[in-house]
């Protein structure tokens, strides 16, 4: 047998016995490009929104890999990939400004512009998943989540990593895997290292449907629980959508076929006034969510726990898109503490409000990532974390 050395470490080998069959192998390091075999880049085209990439790609210890991400004079979104992503494990991180739709379409257009470039996996880092509240029908609505999940696959994902979807449900849009990480131990975290005196705290959940996540938070931290039941209107109002069809008949009007049939008739609810389930007297009151976005509701569920006995009122969530006038709001609220992670750049609202405080969670984001790329088990990220969670 000979063996010829070529460039780039191609091995021919020559069989003597039979000179006219040849075999060709490359060596491992010629196929990846890169040393490392995978790639991050970050689709936002505003600075504020690039941050959680460096922080992620730092504790990676890989550059962020080079693009630009522009928007056109008639605000058409165009993406440039300035390397090669041939055979490569790609990793876009997106986090969601105010502008939700043109941080949509940058993803798209990057995961598309990556895919056409011959990318191995496209796995999206998208921490805040955006329409996540638009997950149900109501209505004569569309569930636009489900759309969402559907332009991302014909984009080119194959995998993405979120973080405390609104609902746990929405992983079943998707045609690919989805992990949904959790923020909770950093949040637990931060109420046992900065909150003073947490033992004499009190879970409080904003409404029934929070519950269960605040029965999470009560029990790991061995806390007591309370719920806040009743609102000052209700989120589904019965405007006039067609539902009380067919319409009455009006005088000399006739009608031909069949008459409708009588029905039993739903009666409507009635919610109560707000009221609190259990004690939060001399205690620190904590209300947990996953979203806080108009915080209307949060201040007032403040100003109740506050007419209760509550002597500090802190509030933690996972994504803090503070919207509209949420940062004077709270300024000017009992709120004494806003708690969220950052999902969701914010900098300009904690700039005007000192009480926004956040955490941060690209260590558990950039250890998904390690994990995927090298094909380790995701379960470590997922420790005592139960359905409910």
């Amino acid at each position: 047998m000979l063996i010829v050395g070529y460039p780039m470490k191609l091995l021919v080998l020559f069989s003597l016995t039979r000179p006219h069959c040849y075999k060709l192998s490359y060596s491992h390091s010629t196929m990846n490009i890169s040393k490392s075999g995978y790639r991050v880049f970050s689709a936002n085209s505003t600075t504020a929104c690039t941050e959680l990439a460096k922080k992620i790609t730092e504790r990676l210890g890989v550059d962020l890999g080079k693009s630009v991400v522009y928007q056109e004079s008639n605000r058409e979104t165009r993406v440039d990939v300035k390397e090669s992503v041939r055979g490569q494990d790609i990793f876009i991180i997106q986090t969601i400004p105010r502008d939700v739709n043109t941080a949509i379409m940058e993803l798209l257009v990057m995961a598309y512009a990556l895919k056409t470039n011959c990318a191995k996996n496209i796995i999206g880092v998208i921490p805040y998943f955006p329409y996540s509240k638009q997950c149900k029908m109501r209505k004569r609505g569309s569930i636009v989540c489900k759309l969402l999940a559907s332009m991302l696959a014909k984009a080119g994902l194959t995998h993405i990593i979120t973080m405390d979807l609104h609902q746990k449900e929405i992983q079943g849009f998707f045609s690919f895997p989805v992990d949904n990480l959790r923020a909770s131990p950093f949040l637990l975290q931060y109420i046992q290292e900065e909150i003073p005196d947490y033992r004499n705290a009190i879970i409080v959940a904003k409404s029934p449907s929070a519950a269960k996540r605040a029965q999470s938070y009560a029990e790991r931290l061995r806390l007591g629980l309370a719920v806040m039941h009743g609102e000052a209107q209700c989120s589904e109002s019965d405007m006039a959508d067609g539902r009380h069809s067919p319409p009455p008949m009006s005088s000399g009007r006739t009608t031909s076929g069949h008459p409708g049939l009588e029905l039993p008739l739903m009666m409507a609810k009635e919610k109560p006034p707000i009221t609190v389930v259990g004690d939060v007297g001399g205690r620190i009151a904590i209300i947990v969510d996953d979203i806080i976005d108009d915080v209307e509701d949060f201040v007032a569920a403040a100003e109740i726990l506050k007419e209760r006995g509550a002597y500090k009122i802190y509030i933690m969530a996972t994504h803090g898109l503070l919207s509209a006038e949420a940062p004077r709001l709270i300024e000017e609220s009992a709120i004494d503490e806003v708690v969220v992670t950052n999902t969701v750049p914010h900098e300009v609202q904690k700039l005007q409000c000192p009480k926004i405080k956040t955490v941060d969670v690209s260590m558990i984001l950039a250890e998904a990532i390690r994990r995927i790329h090298n094909g380790e088990s995701m379960a470590y990220l997922f420790r005592n974390i139960t359905v409910d969670d």
